[in-house]
């Protein structure tokens, strides 16, 4: 499963954006705030198991809080991989300068994703260092980790009850990174009792202050089963910068395998 990853970006936003579900409340369960969290956490995952492949185009606006901003356009593909992490490619094409980049992640379940970056002014791969994953992606405000699909086993959770949001009930959960380079120290995620979308995330830094904020609206149910958002909001409160993510053109069944997430195809990707 993704972020923008989901989250990636969903499929490939990929991380926190992919974390979005089918519909069916979870009840609660679980004798301590940690199992039920935990719980919580599996009860995400498995509900959108099965999606198997999909395509999109997202528009990626960044802003830098003095009224500036740049658009880029994108293309994603994503597919999912049973009993390991997902893989993912996202394709710059628009503007000219960042065109033909493309970024290709291969998710694991407990090890360290690996993550490849192709530079069109270089042309060349570079490879993302497990102990820089925090820096930012492609300027915005969403880090490399972000980029990876969830997984319930790389992290520990705890369940702090419910609350509205937006005038719906909603699941407070906690997640605590176990990977000793990510750049958060916890997430804490308001997450839709009624079908387990996520629809807020608030990210807090190693010295334990929340910098960031992650917003996800415009839910529509594909497949009669996935919920996927169309816009994605990150805003980092201590820069006044914000990302905004909208995604198009979703579609699944696509035909892909694992040769279309290779770090050839990366360079082909363009």
């Amino acid at each position: 499963m993704n972020m923008l990853r989901k989250f990636i970006l969903g499929a490939a936003v990929f991380g926190t954006l992919s974390a979005q579900h089918s519909s069916a409340a979870f009840e609660v369960t679980g004798a301590t705030a940690e199992s039920q969290g935990h719980a919580l956490a599996v009860a995400q995952k498995e509900q959108d198991a099965g999606w198997g492949t999909m395509t999109s185009t997202m528009t990626m606006t960044l802003r830098n809080g003095r009224g500036g901003e740049s658009v880029r356009v994108i293309r994603s593909q994503a597919l999912e991989v049973p009993d390991d992490g997902d893989l993912s490619l996202i394709v710059f094409d628009k503007p000219a300068d960042v065109s033909g980049t493309a970024f290709l992640t291969h998710s694991h379940i407990t090890e360290p994703d690996d993550q490849w970056l192709y530079m069109t002014a270089i042309k060349r791969v570079k490879r993302i260092n497990a102990r820089r994953k925090s820096g930012p992606f492609m300027g915005s405000e969403f880090s490399y980790e972000d980029m990876s699909s969830f997984e319930v086993e790389k992290f520990t959770y705890r369940y702090e009850g419910e609350e509205d949001y937006q005038g719906r009930p909603h699941h407070i959960l906690e997640s605590y990174p176990a990977d000793q380079y990510s750049g958060y120290s916890k997430k804490v995620s308001w997450v839709d009792a009624d079908n387990l979308t996520v629809s807020q995330v608030h990210f807090y830094n190693k010295a334990g202050v929340k910098f960031k904020t992650l917003t996800a609206t415009d839910y529509s149910q594909y497949e009669g089963r996935y919920w996927r958002a169309a816009r994605y909001e990150m805003i980092n409160h201590q820069t006044g910068k914000t990302t905004e993510i909208g995604w198009d053109d979703i579609t699944f069944g696509v035909d892909l395998d694992k040769r279309d997430f290779t770090k050839s195809a990366l360079k082909r990707a363009r």
